[in-house]
């Protein structure tokens, strides 16, 4: 995926020779555009309580994830070097959560674990080396406490981002702190492409990553467990990878690739598990790599020529949706809409098209960090990126995107994280519920009261936020249909209006599920 080295998802330029080689570069052809008609958004007509008809917006969804990653494998994002102040490192956190709220974001996205490491205070692994420059060195300091409550504050969710499989980037074991689980149990590893992987065909091994996202699951006030698209080792020089003992004594007569992805299968399946075993409402997703098979493959495969998640890092995204396993899949469609080998109109609504009716929640990864790359004419454009939501409102399945990354973010590249935010993030958005997490609507906020322009009620028992929609002057109330009258959502129970009107202020649990709203009325001055 993203860390330390040219993501093959968003090819740049990079070639990944799996029996043949796709370049993911200079010279893609245009292709078609993927007709959208049989899985198009339908705009839909509710009856509100005022008896008013509503007819949502698409350009103002209630509930959308907004998200940025904040990867901090070789200081990619955050801390931005190594050996930095606490002081420091937390300044520039809260930039980034700063100017991911001022662009409406509603989630973060953060790396606690890049390589069998930790960025969080652990008894299980040692202290991540992209904090002080040493690993297993202590830095002072927890920073996950910081980082989740700071991510609260400003109404943003919190979700550890975990790499289930990478022991080391360094394939010397020698290297590693002597705590370290690869020096305990180096039968647990294979050594690969000159780094050090944990073996997934090893009960032991799952057991392991299992014990490790449930303990920060368990001790922290997450909301969300992620894994990125690192399962299997990318194809690389490395040779074979050698699970051979492994697959003899565990094969169990599966040919090999099955196996592998039979060894992938299992580990979600019991971090799913796991997970929500500890506290039911933390999310568990995972953001494969975009292409889960080509029809060249697989004829329910996609309209592409490049490599595959399902045969490459045997990451069989479909088996985790059917199964039910994941809360969400959050693909990396990092290519751009015209691209040959993978074509993000291609791509996009063939992902739709998978979690239909499932339950299971669609996002899509998208390659902020792209914006103004010259291998590919599309992504000198500054509207590329912007192109790709107005596309993901032709299917209603797709409810929301995460940017990699936060450095883009803070730079905002030709201007277009502006300009998507502009174009589609013009009102805040709520999350996207999921049934099966749970939750309830608190009570809806009580003696609420207008003082001039600041407006102020009672906390709910239960919420973590609140909602506030101005009614138009015609009365019309369609705050339960889509966002167009969405004003904010706020962590207090206070809001400073901008004009005399009509608010409704609801509250939400920290799913956020919806109370019914209150009404006040704010005189003018």
């Amino acid at each position: 995926m993203r860390n330390g080295r040219p993501l093959i998802a968003a090819a740049a330029l990079a070639t990944v020779t799996v029996g043949a080689a796709y370049l993911f570069g200079p010279g893609a052809k245009q292709t078609p555009a993927v007709t959208a008609s049989t899985t198009a958004a339908k705009k839909t007509a509710v009856v509100t309580r005022d008896g008013a008809t509503c007819t949502a917006d698409v350009r103002y969804p209630k509930r959308q994830l907004r998200g940025v990653w904040i990867a901090t494998v070789k200081n990619i994002d955050w801390p931005s070097r190594t050996g930095l102040s606490v002081a420091r490192q937390q300044a520039d956190y809260v930039k980034i959560l700063d100017a991911a709220v001022k662009r409406r974001f509603n989630a973060v996205f953060v790396q606690v674990r890049p390589a069998s490491d930790a960025l969080y205070k652990s008894s299980l692994e040692p202290w991540t080396q992209y904090l002080t420059g040493t690993a297993g060195k202590d830095p002072g300091w927890d920073p996950l406490p910081f980082l989740i409550a700071e991510a609260h504050k400003r109404g943003l969710e919190f979700h550890a981002w975990f790499n289930p499989y990478r022991a080391s980037y360094d394939g010397d074991v020698a290297k590693l702190p002597a705590g370290h689980p690869a020096r305990q149990h180096p039968g647990w590893t294979v050594k690969y492409d000159g780094r050090l992987y944990y073996n997934p065909g090893l009960p032991q091994v799952r057991e392991h990553v299992a014990k490790v996202v449930t303990d920060v699951t368990r001790r922290y006030d997450i909301d969300g467990v992620h894994f990125d698209d690192y399962f299997y080792p990318y194809p690389g020089s490395g040779g074979t990878f050698d699970d051979a003992a492994a697959f003899t004594k565990y094969g169990k007569g599966k040919n090999l690739a099955d196996w592998r992805r039979d060894n992938v299968d299992k580990l979600i399946a019991q971090v799913d598990e796991a997970v929500h075993a500890t506290k039911k409402y933390v999310k568990f997703g995972v953001s494969p790599f975009g292409i889960w098979r080509n029809k060249s493959e697989d004829p329910t495969g996609s309209k592409t020529a490049g490599m595959s998640a399902y045969d490459s890092i045997y990451a069989d995204a479909r088996h985790w949706i059917k199964a039910g396993t994941v809360d969400y899949v959050m693909p990396q469609l990092y290519w751009s809409r015209g691209f040959k080998a993978a074509d993000y109109r291609a791509l996009a609504p063939w992902w739709a098209n998978e979690v239909k009716g499932t339950g299971v929640d669609l996002y899509i990864g998208q390659a902020l960090y792209r914006v103004g790359a010259k291998d590919d004419k599309a992504w000198t454009k500054a509207g590329e990126l912007s192109a790709h939501l107005t596309l993901n409102r032709e299917y209603r399945q797709i409810g929301g995107d995460v940017y990699f990354s936060a450095a883009q973010l803070l730079s905002n590249p030709l201007g277009a994280i502006d300009r998507l935010a502009k174009e589609h993030y013009s009102r805040p958005a709520l999350l996207p519920l999921i049934k099966d997490r749970g939750g309830e609507a608190p009570a809806k906020p009580a003696a609420v009261k207008a003082a001039g322009s600041v407006v102020s009620w009672n906390a709910s028992h239960g919420a973590r936020s609140y909602v506030v929609y101005e009614v138009p002057k015609s009365g019309q109330d369609c705050q339960a249909v889509d966002a167009r009258n969405l004003v904010a959502v706020v962590t207090a129970p206070t809001f400073t209006t901008n004009a005399p009107g009509t608010y409704l202020v609801t509250s939400l649990d920290r799913l956020q599920n919806e109370s019914k709203p209150a009404k006040v009325t704010v005189a003018p001055a």
